[in-house]
Parts: structure tokens; sequence; C-alpha cells
């Protein structure tokens, strides 16, 4: 007799799972969860915000200078007899100096150079630096100069806001919102918080406090960082990290977040809200630069992706 199993039907559970899945190959079914789209929407807005501050008269791609201030008298102006130079055009050629001595800077500018400190006319006055609070913002026709101060070192910083660099933003690009890179995490305080040197882009080293140790897990890694804070008490915590993506898709000397401060020694860490630093945009900024310890062996694919060739 000829065995007819080979003409006899499927089973009626076998059809069901053909169904199924060939129902699910034509729908395109999601591989993973959607987004929430509240988180999402948070996450957008995060960004727009950011960068419309780029956008600002105010924001980093408007920073046209970064002068180091010698000891004594450092000329400013339009002029190329100047020191420290002024866009072509914007102001008297020779419009005054900036005079540093005992770790204190004054500026000193004619009666008819048009520079001026909140909108009014100065000659001569002792500046606040930017380490001191606010800094004294110096004006000139449209422009913006101040002191800063890094370590011993004294410079002044000019913004001009018909920069080429605000003129030619493009805008910001960003990994797409991910939830799994929202994590939760655990300080391990120091106590008392201790103090850290970091190394900035300008060769400087700027001491820091961390309140502790933060551990989380991330892609099935145990990791930690180590934020940042002015003062233990502050409301917030700066992370200062590079991973896997830095010099590739991110930029090379690591990103940026905030957070808030911990509570009941609990810490959110949001890597969708991670952002570029300062000198990703500038060549005059002086941005701390990631210490080992907050140097990740693994790949955060979240928050800001590199701008342009930087």
């Amino acid at each position: 007799m000829v065995s007819t199993s080979k003409h006899r039907p499927r089973s009626r559970l076998f059809l069901v799972l053909v169904a199924i899945a060939v129902l699910g190959l034509a729908c395109g079914a999601p591989t993973s969860p959607p987004v929430d789209a509240d988180y999402a929407a948070g996450i957008e807005r995060f960004r727009a915000e950011r960068e419309e501050r780029l956008r600002s008269e105010t924001g980093w791609l408007t920073v046209v200078g970064l002068y180091w201030l010698e000891p004594g008298d450092n000329s400013f102006g339009s002029g190329p007899g100047s020191r420290i130079l002024l866009p072509e055009g914007r102001g008297p050629e020779i419009a005054g100096s900036f005079t540093l001595a005992d770790g204190k800077v004054t500026v000193r500018a004619g009666a008819d150079s048009g520079v001026t400190l909140e909108g009014e006319a100065i000659t001569e006055r002792e500046l606040h630096t930017d380490v001191e609070g606010k800094p004294d913002v110096l004006e000139l026709d449209d422009l913006t100069f101040y002191v800063i101060q890094r370590g011993d070192r004294y410079g002044i910083r000019v913004k001009d806001p018909r920069s080429e660099m605000l003129r030619e933003f493009s805008g910001l690009e960003s990994f797409p919102v991910d939830p799994d890179y929202r994590v939760e995490a655990t300080l391990v305080p120091y106590d008392p918080p201790k103090e850290v040197q970091i190394a900035t882009v300008v060769g400087t080293v700027q001491p820091m406090l961390t309140p502790g140790r933060v551990e989380f897990t991330l892609n099935g890694e145990k990791l930690s960082l180590e934020p940042m804070v002015g003062e233990p008490d502050d409301e917030e915590y700066f992370f200062i990290f590079r991973d896997g993506t830095s010099g590739k898709e991110t930029y090379g000397a690591g990103r940026y977040l905030y957070t808030e401060a911990a509570r009941d020694g609990r810490v959110v860490l949001d890597f969708n809200k991670a952002y570029n630093p300062p000198c990703a945009f500038t060549p005059y900024a002086t941005c701390p630069l990631p210490p080992p310890q907050n140097r990740l062996p693994i790949r955060v694919e979240a928050g800001e992706k590199v701008y342009g060739h930087s």
C-alpha cells in the first residue's frame, strides 16, 4: 500500500501560526514598543530650546575672538595695530586698552571711543570677570566683550551678532529619541566632596568639586560617572563624558549632560539630552574635558551628534 501521509492536511494550529507570521510581515509589525508621545515631545522641546539659544545674538555662535592678556597694557580696536582686534570697521582703530596688574583688569577708553557699560559711556573702570558672577559686559557698536578668567590667565572674549558662524549655522542633528537611554542611577557619595582637576581645551586646569560617584547600568553594562558641582549644595549635576561614539558620530572631545542633583540617593540620567560643548561650534571656547573616570567603554547612541566637521 502506498503511503498517503504527504497528502494529509496540516494541523489547524500550524496554519494559524503561519497566518499570524504572514500578517505580521505584511503589516510591518514593530520590533520594539513605540516611544511615549509626551516623553518624545519633551525631548524635542529641549532640543529646540537649545538650538534657539545657539542662534541668539549672545549665543556661542557669536563668539569671534578670545585674546589672552599680557601683564600691563593691551590695546583694543579695529585697526591692525591693536593687540585685541575687533572686526574691521566696528569702532575706532584704537579704542582703548585693558591693563592687567595684580590679578585685576582695568579698561581705559577714549572719551569719544563709543565704549559703554550698561548703556553709559566709560573712560576707566576695573572690571568684574566671569568667575565673579556676571562679568561686566562692554559694548561698542553692536559688539560685546568681557573678561574671562581661567586659573591665573585672563582673557577678553568678543561677541559679534553678525558673525559668520551664526549666519552659516545649519542646525543640530541628534540620534532618535530612545527611552532606553534614560536610566536611574545611584549616588555613592564622597564625604566630604572631592576636588578634582579638570583639563581644558586651552591647556589650563580647572578645579571642580564632585559630590560622589553615580553608578548605573546601560546596555547591560555596569558603569559609573562623576558629576561636577560648583558648590556642595548645588541643585544640578554637570557631567562631562566620552563614549564609543566620540570622534565618530559625536564630538571628539566628549559631550555634556545636566541632571537634577541626587534625591534620596537617586539620580536620573537622560542621555537623550546629552549635548555638544561650546568648543564644537567655536575655536574661542575654553571647554573642560572629560576626566579619565568619565570615559565610558560603550557607545551612547543618544543625544546630540557632531556639528559640521568639528
